[in-house]
């Protein structure tokens, strides 16, 4: 599943593009790319025709894309393998296309947005704005205090000018479960996947099954500065892409997956000590990790 960096990488292209761009037709190709809207494919089309896009805004692996005017807003979550991707107006349909917004650009013109999904896991929808619970801009992109519905229960990403340390400690020394499962959950911190996961714990020399409230405070902020290094740097090299999913909005794949220390490198050995890297189990993934950088304490 893409995260923080992919994300950020489809946003960031998406955004001169479409930040004040009217949309002239909206067309659903595909209703299993709207699981989470509330209406019917036909709502959606008419709600969108005709609008124009206020800003392309991000918090952890959600877009949204505020309509002007309206306290809405269009929320995109990429799942499995979503792309949204930009093409010249009348493009052909790609395989896999689920949606398409034919846009009037001021200064670009006319240009084509598809969202395209192989697995159909991904989604679009039209929500709500709601303001922020502490007042502070929404996300990455938007200096609106307001966020979808579907996207205010998500807490806030370590690359997010408002994220609050304070309370990522303070999250973190109250439980008791696994470092990594702690990570991966959204309503801690947000943004942070499977490979980011083991490659922050991997430079922070913290074994996964550490229990969360176990770590020191120094420990902890070794992981959270090691968190934003490695998504800083992933976010510079384009994201991290294994096939032809994790693509930018020009079909681009990026190259962090050369820079990978511990995800992935099964047998390989650790950069620092040598010591093959080791794959287990966990939930349905995996955690790659050096037994000896990386003791279980």
């Amino acid at each position: 599943m893409p995260e923080l960096p992919e994300v950020e990488v489809v946003r960031a292209g998406l955004e001169p593009a479409v930040v004040g761009a009217r949309i002239e037709a909206c067309t659903v190709l595909d209703a299993r790319a709207l699981t989470r809207h509330s209406g019917t494919p036909e709502s959606f089309e008419r709600e969108l025709t005709g609008s124009s896009v206020g800003a392309v805004a991000r918090r952890g692996k959600f877009l949204w894309f505020p309509v002007r005017d309206t306290g809405r807003a269009v929320v995109a979550h990429l799942g499995m393998s979503g792309q949204m991707l930009l093409r010249e107006p009348g493009a052909p349909v790609e395989r896999h296309e689920r949606i398409r917004w034919d846009i009037v650009h001021p200064e670009h013109g006319e240009l084509s947005v598809l969202f395209v999904d192989q697995r159909t896991f991904g989604s679009l929808a039209v929500d709500d704005l709601v303001a922020t619970a502490d007042g502070a801009p929404g996300g990455r992109g938007t200096d609106a205090a307001a966020v979808p519905t579907q996207v205010s229960h998500i807490a806030r990403d370590p690359l997010d000018p408002a994220f609050d340390r304070r309370r990522f400690h303070a999250e973190l020394a109250r439980r008791a479960p696994a470092i990594k499962r702690v990570l991966l959950d959204q309503a801690v911190v947000s943004g942070i996947g499977n490979i980011y996961a083991d490659e922050a714990l991997w430079a922070a020399r913290i074994h996964p099954e550490t229990s969360a409230s176990s770590l020191s405070r120094v420990a902890r902020e070794r992981l959270l500065d090691a968190v934003v290094a490695v998504m800083t740097k992933a976010l510079a090299e384009g994201g991290t892409s294994f096939d032809a999913q994790y693509v930018n909005v020009n079909g681009q794949a990026g190259y962090f997956a050369h820079s990978l220390e511990a995800y992935g490198r099964t047998g390989a050995a650790c950069t620092r000590c040598g010591t093959p890297i080791v794959r287990v189990a966990f939930t349905n993934r995996s955690s790659h990790y050096c037994p000896r950088c990386q003791r279980r304490r």
